[in-house]
Formats: structure tokens, C-alpha cells, sequence
């Protein structure tokens, strides 16, 4: 054994690491906007070419019908996930008319007004209009604006091999289920002690277009006619101009056990919430909102992560996960870097899996709501100013500076790296995790530090810059041709997606009131 992999297994309290495990399982859900080449948001519907956004397994719509989403199947292989990424991208803008791009940043383009922003639509199906009603509710809640930022959400698992034999190693009884969520929970723990850290690596979104703030309290600096940003800003997608819920700040979300999780989470979606009972739910077919609760349905909680159970047909997930246990984690704290085409690469995602399985197997302590609101605050400090040098953060109540912090986590999660590095015969985990030190010690390099340098230098704004890097990116992406095995797949996926469209709207027996009736009663 290398030095670097007996120090691993000795630093987890592993007996052996064997070859298998390192067969981490994982899935890319990717948003990006369509813009037109003046930068406004698209108006066109969803292109039928890309088939029906309820049915079709790689190309959907998350809030408008602007807002695409791209989601790959669960891959072994780092490669062949970015691979079928790049397809999917590459199948769509071939799609689209010349005249429309991919928005390459996570902070969006131009709006104009709210009401202007289309809702995705779903087709006539319940399943499909409650979809969309759940959008139009979190129009009324929250505004249509915050709803079109864009991000990726990362799927991470174990492989079912690793599950038994980690269980007889740690001693723990039980069943294998209940262990896997037991451990899935250790890992988000950790992920939301540690996230800021992804946060500071990571975040692309230090400024964001002047109209996108306007009428709302910001806090933020001009940084020319068109754009505000803050001198040291991170991600501000994941602060009080983004995916932020004034309602749900109180929210303590417990992660110790399962049944806690869920209660939390099934109380927010049957508690009513007076200024959601002012909008009222509507009736006679014109509805505004799913319910007046704090939550319509799971779903609307923000987190950086989220546990997820294995749905079958029918199942809503809070349900699967009551009944089922935890199957596979979703990170969902990544901004888009506008400087991939993707929005993310191979460096990236070995750096995430390193991460991620440090969560896993070091020491997690079960949370508590104090630790539950200083990790809060530590992540609102490191999207607000992570590339001050003289930032602090709270660990356990005692103030500590981000960047000794964040230099101890990486020195740690070089076991991981070196985990994976020894059992993938490479170096690529530990390169990844070089260059992430790279940026610690320059935060220039980060996404966000390159950002503000090339807006700076080249007197661009937040929009001149997007648009830049959109029409570049898309038009790449155009360019290359589909191979005719890849083109005939997805092209039959879409058209198969508007058959079962057809036989899902079919299929309803119940009117659309009814359903809405019977889904407020679970």
C-alpha cells in the first residue's frame, strides 16, 4: 500500500478500501436559459422538437418555459456523464432557432416584467397542471424573477457493493436501508458544515444585472450603469437576492434522524401561512397556488442538499422517503460557470466526489439548532465577501478565519482524493484538489474573482459579459454534429415523450379539481 492510501484508511478508521467502491454513482440536472441574441428572455414555448417537458427523461422545463433543464442518466463514469451532458446540450441548440442562445450565467439576463416571464406548461394531464400550478404559486410567493436563476443540481451515490461490507466494518446492526440513511444523513451534516467552502470554489454569481434587483432590498455596490455586484462576492444566486424564503428563515431543519426530516418537512406543507392565505388558493379552475401552507409540496424547501429516495410510479417523495429510506443525495449549491461550456467539468465533479465522500466517512456530530443557524450565517459570509482575505466565519460560536478553515478541510480531504486517486490507478482526484488550493491561495482564480477581473478590465457589464460568453459557447456547441447513434436516440426519446403525454392525459380518471382535493389531503 502507498503511504498516502494506509494514512486514508487509517484517518476514516477503515480496514480496506476495496477497488469496487470507488465506482461512485452519479447524475447532472443542468438549468440554462434560452435568451434571444438582444439578451431578453424567450418567449417561444418549449420547442416541440425536444419533445413533451412531463415526459421526456433528458430535456425538461423547471420554472418557465424559457428555463430549460438538461438531466443526464446515472453514470459510473466522469466522462461518459459529461459526455451525454454535452449531447443533450449540443441536440437542443441544433433545435432552436439561430436566433436563440443558452444564458451561460447563473444570474439571468434582462427580464422586463414579471408577468412577461412565461410559466412552464405541462399539458392538460393533472399530473401536468399541477406542476404548473405549482409554479404559478411560487410566482405569487416569491416572484417570477428569483425563479429563472439557474444552477446544477449534482446526483451522488455509493455503489450498492460498498454499502454491506462499510456496515460490517463500522459494526453497526440493523438493516442495510437503515444504515444507508443513517450514513446518506452523516454525509448532509457535513455537506452543510463544509458547503461554504464549495461556495467560495465555486461560485460564479458575483454581480448580476441592475434590473434584476430593482424595487428590492439588495445591499449591493453599482459597479457601472447596468450591473451591482459586491467587491468580494461569491455567489449571490444562493443569497438575499436569490433562492432565499423569507417565510422558511425560521425553519429549523433537522438532519439527525429521518423521521425528524420528514416531520419537519410534512408540518411546512399542512401548516397554513397567513400571507400565503391572502393570495388565496383560487377555485373554478383559476388557481394561484397548490395550497396557503408555508410549503406546497417538499419540493419548495431551499437547500443546499437534498436526501432523495427511490420514486416508483405515482409516489411523492416525501412518502418514498418516509417509507424507503435515502437512495441517492442531491447537492444543489452550484452556480453555472460561464466559463464551460457545460457549466461544469471533469475537475469539478472529482473535486465534488472528494468532497462528498469525506462527508461521508469522517466524523459528523449530530447538529443542534445553534450549529443549524451558524452554518446559515457562515454561508450568507462567504456569498457576500468569501474572497476578502480577512473574512471570518463561526465555528462552534469562536470566530475563525475562512481561510485557515478552508486550508484545514483541504488538507483533509486529501485522504478522500487519495482514496480514489489509489483505487482509479491516477492522479486526477489529487490534481483536482491542487488547483483547488490554487484558488484558496488567489482568489482571482476563483469563478467569481475571474469574472470581476474580465468585466473590470474589459469595461464590461454583468450583461455584455453573459451575452459574450453565451453567443460563444452556444455557437460552439452548434457547430459539431450530433453522431447518428446519438441524434436517433434522442430524437426518439423526445418523440416518445409526446406519446406518453398523450396516454397520461388519457389516462385521468378524476376531474383536475378532484385531484387537487385528494393531493391536500396526504
Amino acid at each position: 500500500m502507498s503511504k498516502q492510501y494506509s494514512e486514508s484508511l487509517l484517518r476514516y478508521g477503515l480496514a480496506e478500501f476495496k477497488p469496487e467502491w470507488a465506482s461512485i454513482q452519479r447524475g447532472i440536472e443542468k438549468e440554462s436559459l434560452r435568451v434571444t441574441r438582444s439578451g431578453e428572455i424567450s418567449l417561444q414555448p418549449h420547442p416541440k422538437a425536444l419533445g413533451s417537458a412531463l415526459t421526456n427523461p433528458y430535456i425538461t422545463t423547471d420554472f418557465s418555459e424559457a428555463l430549460l433543464e438538461f438531466i443526464t442518466p446515472v453514470y459510473e463514469s466522469v466522462d461518459d456523464c459529461l459526455n451525454v451532458l454535452e449531447q443533450i446540450h449540443r441536440f437542443t441548440l441544433q433545435h432552436l432557432d439561430a436566433e436563440q442562445l443558452l444564458w451561460v450565467a447563473s444570474m439571468p439576463c434582462p427580464l422586463g416584467r414579471e408577468e412577461d416571464i412565461p410559466i412552464a406548461q405541462y399539458g392538460d394531464s393533472n399530473i401536468g397542471r399541477m406542476k404548473t400550478l405549482y409554479r404559478h404559486g411560487l410566482h405569487h410567493r416569491y416572484g417570477s424573477l428569483m425563479q429563472v436563476i439557474s444552477g446544477i443540481h449534482y446526483n451522488f451515490s455509493m455503489p450498492d457493493v460498498f454499502w454491506p461490507e462499510f456496515q460490517r466494518q463500522l459494526g453497526h446492526g440493523g438493516s442495510l436501508q437503515d444504515f444507508k440513511t443513517d450514513r446518506y444523513l452523516h454525509l448532509i451534516r457535513n455537506f452543510h458544515r463544509y458547503s461554504w467552502l464549495l461556495i467560495y470554489l465555486f461560485g460564479a454569481s458575483p454581480a448580476a444585472c441592475k434590473c434584476f434587483a430593482q424595487g428590492r432590498e439588495h445591499g449591493l455596490e453599482e459597479l457601472d450603469k447596468k450591473t451591482l455586484y459586491l467587491p468580494y462576492a461569491t455567489c449571490l444566486r444562493m443569497g438575499n437576492l436569490g433562492y432565499k424564503s423569507e417565510a422558511q428563515k425560521s425553519l429549523f431543519v433537522c438532519y439527525n434522524e429521518l423521521e425528524t426530516y420528514v416531520k419537519c418537512l410534512h408540518d411546512g406543507i399542512h401548516t397554513p401561512f397567513p400571507p400565503y392565505e391572502k393570495i388565496g388558493q383560487g377555485s373554478n379552475g383559476e388557481y394561484r397556488q397548490i395550497n396557503t401552507n408555508l410549503l406546497q409540496l417538499e419540493n419548495e424547501f431551499y437547500s443546499t442538499i437534498r436526501p432523495k429516495p427511490k420514486l416508483n410510479k405515482g409516489d411523492r417523495p416525501l412518502a418514498a422517503l418516509a417509507r424507503s429510506g435515502i437512495e441517492y443525495i442531491e447537492v444543489r449549491a452550484l452556480d453555472l460557470n460561464p466559463y464551460l461550456p457545460l457549466g461544469i467539468d471533469a475537475e469539478q465533479i472529482r473535486f465534488l466526489d472528494s468532497f462528498l465522500l469525506h462527508c461521508l466517512l469522517a466524523e459528523s456530530p449530530a447538529c443542534d439548532k445553534r450549529e443549524f443557524f451558524e452554518v446559515g450565517d457562515n454561508i450568507a459570509r462567504v456569498v457576500e465577501s468569501g474572497r476578502d482575505p480577512e473574512l471570518e466565519l463561526k465555528e462552534v460560536d469562536s470566530p475563525r478565519k475562512m481561510r485557515d478553515w478552508a486550508s484545514s478541510l483541504l488538507a483533509d480531504i486529501e485522504h478522500s482524493a487519495g482514496l480514489l486517486d489509489h483505487l482509479h490507478a491516477c492522479n486526477a482526484y489529487g490534481s483536482s484538489l491542487e488547483k483547488q488550493k490554487q484558488k484558496l491561495a488567489n482568489p482571482d482564480l476563483t469563478p467569481s474573482g475571474r469574472m470581476l477581473t474580465d468585466m473590470k478590465s474589459g469595461q464590461l457589464s454583468f450583461f455584455d459579459f453573459a451575452m459574450t460568453q453565451s453567443g460563444t459557447l452556444s455557437d460552439s456547441l452548434r457547430q459539431n454534429k450530433l453522431d447518428a447513434a446519438t441524434l436517433k436516440q434522442l430524437q426518439l426519446a423526445s418523440q416518445k415523450s409526446l406519446a406518453q403525454l398523450r396516454e397520461v392525459e388519457a389516462g385521468d380518471g378524476q376531474t383536475f379539481e378532484e385531484y387537487l382535493r385528494d393531493w391536500n389531503k396526504h
